[in-house]
């Protein structure tokens, strides 16, 4: 059984070589790979004198990063951590055996039920934290106590098989959604979390990555809830349609008259828009099935491969 311990990094000298060290102590049996993503502060070098694997990936952002981890390494178990030394590396071993014990396809380090609120002086954080977890909560009816946790551990089919849109930050909550939609098998266990140390700079912008964040669940929803999406469009529109239309049905009723001839052109054409609208989304879901369909053939197809 291969472990494969994944630092996705940009510029993170201050504390990687703690982080590889950390690892290497705790698993001495994994092999331990350190993603540079442009950095120009030496954190290449500090991470390979410390006994790390380094690759490159130069497309800059964390979604490229992972993208390319996952495409080029094959393991059993992939346990992938940010390399600012806020995840504690012994909470690794027990991800390890939930995963190799088949008993999670995606196993998440849950900061939040932990120390993450007592360390983290960024308020806006912890608000966003917050509020994302209870939408998409909310939406796909689970019970995630963390969904943008940068510590977690993969097996072999989730890592083959999930289709990474993100470029950024998002790709935590991404990887969340999907194991959601796509019914795979998600264990949490409560970490500990520690905030950065002084001098460690945090490339996570507040505004910008939480627009991002917000931007990627919709179109998410759009993309794997297209009928709900798409209803909801056009709900709204008939709504919209209906409050301009029963006034001149009413007035029709008490004097004969049909009166504003040209607002019910433009009712009819919001009606058949609506229409329009509400069975592309019926369209989308039975090749959203479809799609799914595919997504177990080949979960099927891994675990042949794997066998042989």
């Amino acid at each position: 059984m291969k472990t494969a311990v994944l630092i996705p990094c940009y510029n993170e000298a201050k504390t990687i070589r703690k982080v590889v060290s950390d690892f290497k102590r705790v698993m001495p049996h994994a092999e331990i790979y350190v993603y540079d993503n442009n950095s120009t502060d030496g954190t290449d070098k500090i991470a390979e004198d410390a006994g790390a694997i380094v690759r490159y990936e130069y497309k800059q952002g964390k979604g490229n990063v992972v993208r390319a981890m996952f495409r080029q390494i094959n393991a059993d178990c992939y346990i992938m951590v940010d390399g600012d030394d806020t995840y504690p590396a012994e909470a690794a071993c027990e991800i390890e055996r939930i995963i190799l014990e088949n008993r999670a396809d995606m196993v998440i380090g849950d900061r939040l039920s932990s120390t993450y609120f007592e360390e983290n002086n960024r308020p806006f954080h912890n608000t966003g934290n917050r509020v994302v977890r209870k939408f998409i909560n909310i939406f796909f009816k689970s019970d995630l106590k963390d969904i943008m946790t940068g510590m977690r551990g993969f097996n072999y089919d989730f890592a083959k098989s999930f289709p990474i849109q993100s470029k950024g930050f998002e790709i935590e909550t991404e990887m969340s959604v999907f194991a959601l939609i796509n019914n795979f098998k998600i264990h949490e266990i409560p970490i500990d979390y520690r905030d950065r140390m002084d001098g460690s700079e945090s490339k996570l912008n507040t505004y910008r990555d939480g627009y991002r964040v917000l931007r990627m669940i919709s179109s998410l929803i759009r993309d794997e809830r297209p009928l709900l999406f798409f209803s909801a469009i056009s709900l709204i529109l008939l709504i919209i349609a209906g409050a301009y239309f029963f006034p001149i049905l009413f007035r029709f009723f008490s004097t004969g008259y049909v009166l504003k001839i040209p607002t019910l052109i433009v009712i009819s054409t919001v009606v058949i828009i609506a229409s329009v609208i509400f069975f592309t989304g019926v369209i989308l879901h039975v090749l959203n099935r479809q799609h799914r369909d595919e997504l177990e053939r080949h979960l099927i197809l891994l675990n042949e491969l794997k066998e042989e």
